[in-house]
């Protein structure tokens, strides 16, 4: 591109009609000597676009003032000079940068951190409408922005923010919480940045990302999930028959919430959900039960379930057969809520989504209760899809049909699965997996004696 041929053509224009001007006739708008406070000279800055004014009670410190149409507020900045000459060369400079951030499209007035980070997660819902992105990839968004909110404050201006203003965002994070991974603080980085992208397409900031200190994923924060040890799960599955006691818990509110967390880990263990899809099923994507029986003879209640894209990590729908039917009939029965577009796993006195912190809180007894340090190992819910999978994988179920049971791929199989020791876990497990070897069935009253493989 030719430099000298290169101006807006916004901008030629405007030279041509300010040519009719000399720059150095300034019109003088006024001059009012009321008092030392309020006296104030007023000059026209390029025609009448802006002004430069001053008052003895500034120091007879030429300020900059521009009304901005398009927001509806006046510009006003002090120009940190009593020279008139200097004055005026920075008003004319100040005048045509705003006038090129208009009609760039930007804001010229800064926005709040609360407010932009409003904003860019109202843009995402519209992606979880049109089934872009998940709802738990939404949720896991909302809670990532919050750190970086109280990064600084919810009344912080983004025009306040440099490029690099959140280099010590890491370790920040690291004070906050020490347990904090490596891998989630760089996650929250990422989301952080694009939700700047999105800042500099809307014309709130110059800048379309943050420079982070570098973050090196090594050792233990190459976070794979601990998988349970066969034996943790069995003291898992007993454990749960105290936990939901009415010994144990004699308040029946309660009690009805443990019953739900028993029946939703044995649902998302059998089944290998991920978690956003296990929370956000309806009774509408149950589509129906069936009896068989497996290879051993074991009466088994299989479950066929309709998982939907916009509930899916992966955004595609899938049918998944599993064992387990009997945990679904059951929760059926206690539940209040059991028309199609009602939540199976929903709060006990409403159709809301059972709640997140009920998710954690009865997690951390659990592991409390059987002696794991789920912190140090990162046991979550999540694992009991991992556990369900390498079950899978032990008693030598097809990888090709593996995948598409538990909707992942032959490579995240592979690279994520594989590396379980597998003699080791055939001498606990056998193809079937049965639960009667463990004194499982004989043991649960509420399962009828329906057999099934990880209870």
């Amino acid at each position: 591109m030719n430099i000298k041929t290169s101006k807006m053509p916004w901008r030629l224009i405007e030279e041509k009609r300010l040519a009719k001007v000399n720059k150095r006739e300034y019109r003088k708008v006024s001059s009012k000597k009321l008092s030392s406070h309020t006296a104030s000279e007023e000059f026209d800055i390029l025609g009448d676009r802006a002004k430069i004014i001053r008052v003895p009670a500034s120091g007879k410190i030429w300020q900059f003032r521009m009304w901005i149409s398009e927001e509806g507020k006046y510009i006003r900045q002090s120009l940190k000079t009593r020279d008139f000459k200097t004055a005026m060369d920075l008003a004319e400079k100040k005048v045509f940068e705003t006038l090129g951030d208009i009609h760039s499209g930007k804001k010229i007035f800064s926005i709040k951190l609360s407010e932009l980070v409003e904003q860019y997660l109202d843009s995402r819902r519209i992606d979880v409408e049109q089934n872009r992105i998940t709802l738990g990839r939404m949720n896991a968004m909302k809670s990532q922005l919050k750190h970086f909110i109280n990064f600084k404050s919810p009344d912080f201006k983004l025009g306040e923010l440099a490029k690099n203003s959140l280099y010590d965002y890491e370790a920040w994070r690291k004070t906050e919480r020490p347990s904090t991974q490596a891998i989630t603080i760089r996650n929250e980085q990422s989301t952080i940045n694009h939700m700047m992208k999105f800042a500099f397409k809307e014309g709130y900031s110059k800048y379309n990302s943050f420079e982070f200190c570098p973050i090196t994923i090594k050792g233990k924060d190459q976070l794979r999930r601990d998988i349970f040890t066969m034996d943790e799960y069995r003291n898992l599955v007993r454990f749960l028959r105290t936990y939901c006691s009415k010994q144990e818990c004699p308040d029946e509110l309660v009690r009805m919430e443990r019953l739900l967390i028993r029946d939703a880990i044995l649902i998302a263990t059998n089944t290998m959900l991920r978690v956003g899809e296990f929370q956000q099923l309806k009774w509408g994507d149950i589509a129906g039960y069936e009896d068989r029986n497996s290879q051993n003879g074991t009466l088994l209640r299989l479950v066929t379930i309709n998982v939907r894209k916009e509930t899916s990590k992966v955004q595609r729908d899938r049918t998944v057969v599993a064992r387990g039917g009997e945990y679904f009939e059951r929760l059926m029965e206690r539940s209040t809520f059991t028309n199609d577009d009602d939540l199976v796993f929903t709060s006990i006195r409403g159709k809301s989504k059972f709640p997140r912190y009920k998710w954690y809180e009865n997690w951390k007894n659990l592991m409390y209760g059987i002696g794991l340090d789920y912190k140090k190992r990162n046991l979550t819910y999540y694992s009991l899809r991992h556990f369900g999978i390498t079950c899978r994988i032990a008693a030598e179920v097809p990888i090709a049909t593996l995948a598409d049971n538990a909707g992942t791929s032959l490579a995240m199989i592979e690279k994520h699965y594989l590396h379980t020791d597998i003699p080791m876990l055939r001498i606990t497990a056998i193809k079937d997996i049965p639960a009667d070897q463990y004194g499982v069935n004989s043991e649960d009253t509420e399962t009828n004696g329906s057999g099934s493989d990880i209870r």
